[in-house]
């Protein structure tokens, strides 16, 4: 099914209502269908490219030129503006674009301009009088509706090739697992260049008829204040965003009674966090789970069935299952595994490159996440680290998160990144990094101390080293290969002698 058709029935068939605001206007339903119009005619004037770059900020512009881009039957290939300039040129180039949706706005905020290709800013737009309309193109299931760059975490991004299909179908799992419904208030503060700003914040709220409120850029005190004036049924945040949402100090509970739900994504939320949000404003985070490869929710933990540390059951339609990394084995219900999962969201593959594509699949045609978890008895996932992060400690399996989630209980600590590093004796030992609430003075014997009281012995780090920041994607996810790097920094100055 055509991932945009839904979209326009519900836009004309309430014209008139307000289905999105941003910061610098309000959308009703005609609105955003007559503006995809005019994108779409313009663009049509300018290239017969297959691939549309759209580059836009989290905004009602994003859905509008979307919905363009799919009126004429093509692609569209969001870009991440944030990335450093080799990545992002390398985007440009492997997508095969030659046409980036953007505005002057963003083009003037950030260095990465695109490079050998054509720009379409908004502001040429004439979005006066009535559009070149045309009927909007149909499209099956398997043809191709976004090609979605990874943040590059490790190695080249890659070009997740996510069809209409795949999309359709997680927009409509999402829907029936917890009932988003028009009578609901989204607040979008996620990019639309990421899988969870594009399915969870764009193209579910506009489907189901509920109203997004977008925010161009995470403050804690901005989203408060969006929070009293918009009354949001749902809040769909990184950890990181509700450990930030905790320092906004005139904050109360009432600023989130208005809440239906709050879904916590991206990487695991701290207890700490959990506990703190649950405490002063009386919120209940559920977790949810999912990658850019499966469009992206595979599990969503509900109020009703609620179930501390863990991610949920998977959605209707998808299949989960928990393997031995190395021989393929099921795991029975308790025991850690690689997660694997099939369904009609995951995605076709990775854009040109066809054997990675081959190798992500297993011979049953599960998606191989690299994810390390475990079931229960009932179903309930619960994830506990990545396979690539894993660290083998005197031949002890230990993943970070465990020693993060310690040294997160802290009172000096804000958040926590941990590493492996090689280690002559032990194979590998931890290395933990720190950033520090403000106006506390680091103390390394201190945190090492603490967790000494609670880890086994090789399980404490043998280092930790305060930073101002820990290294961050665009969605708050931490890069631990830049940690290594900043490791490498640490010790390149401690060695000189010049120092």
């Amino acid at each position: 099914m055509s991932v945009h058709w839904p979209i326009f029935r519900s836009c004309l068939g309430s014209p008139g209502r307000v289905r999105v605001v941003d910061h610098q206007r309000t959308w009703s339903g005609a609105s955003l269908v007559a503006g995809s119009q005019h994108v779409a005619a313009k663009i049509r004037q300018l290239t017969a490219a297959k691939h549309i770059g759209v580059m836009l900020p989290p905004a009602g512009v994003f859905p509008m030129a979307a919905l363009g881009v799919w009126s004429l039957g093509r692609t569209v290939v969001p870009l991440n503006f944030l990335l450093k300039r080799e990545e992002f040129d390398y985007v440009v180039k492997d997508s095969e674009i030659d046409l980036v949706v953007t505005s002057r706005a963003v083009l003037d905020a950030i260095d990465c301009e695109p490079r050998g290709v054509g720009l379409l800013c908004l502001e040429d737009v004439s979005f006066a009088g009535m559009p070149d309309v045309f009927w909007p193109a149909l499209a099956t299931d398997e043809d191709l509706a976004v090609i979605l760059y990874t943040s590059g975490t490790s190695g080249r991004p890659k070009g997740v090739m996510l069809t209409h299909g795949a999309l359709s179908a997680n927009v409509q799992q999402c829907i029936e697992w917890v009932k988003l419904s028009r009578r609901d208030v989204l607040v979008g503060i996620l990019p639309q260049f990421h899988s969870f700003g594009l399915t969870v914040l764009t193209l579910l709220p506009l489907t189901c008829g509920a109203k997004v409120v977008y925010a161009p850029r995470f403050v804690p005190q901005r989203i408060v204040k969006m929070f009293r004036e918009h009354r949001p049924t749902f809040f769909v945040g990184l950890p990181s965003m509700y450990n930030a949402l905790l320092s906004v100090k005139k904050a109360d509970a009432s600023d989130f009674e208005s809440l239906r739900y709050a879904v916590s994504g991206g990487e695991p939320l701290p207890r700490a966090v959990f506990e703190s949000f649950r405490e002063r404003f009386e919120v209940t985070i559920c977790e949810g789970y999912g990658l850019t490869e499966t469009a992206p929710v595979t599990n969503w933990l509900r109020l009703e069935d609620f179930r501390l540390g863990s991610v949920g059951r998977p959605l209707p339609g998808v299949t989960e299952r928990i393997v031995d990394a190395g021989s393929g084995r099921n795991l029975p219900a308790g025991e850690e595994g690689e997660i694997r999962i099939a369904g009609p969201n995951v995605m076709r593959g990775y854009f040109k490159l066809p054997e990675l594509t081959k190798a992500v699949f297993d011979e049953d045609g599960f998606f191989r996440t690299g994810d390390i978890g475990k079931l229960d008895d009932e179903g309930y996932l619960y994830i506990t680290g990545r396979l690539k992060e894993m660290m083998i400690i005197g031949g002890e399996n230990v993943f970070p998160r465990e020693i993060e989630e310690v040294l997160n209980q802290h009172a000096s600590v804000r958040e926590t990144g941990v590493i492996g590093v090689a280690d002559d004796m032990r194979g590998e030992v931890p290395v933990a990094f720190v950033e520090l609430e403000e106006g506390v003075v680091f103390d390394e014997p201190e945190l090492r101390s603490f967790c000494r009281e609670r880890l086994a012995g090789y399980k404490v780090p043998r280092r930790v080293i305060a930073v101002e920041a820990l290294p961050r994607n665009p969605t708050g996810k931490i890069l631990r290969r830049e940690l290594g790097a900043m490791l490498a920094e640490v010790e390149e100055i401690a060695n000189d002698p010049a120092e």
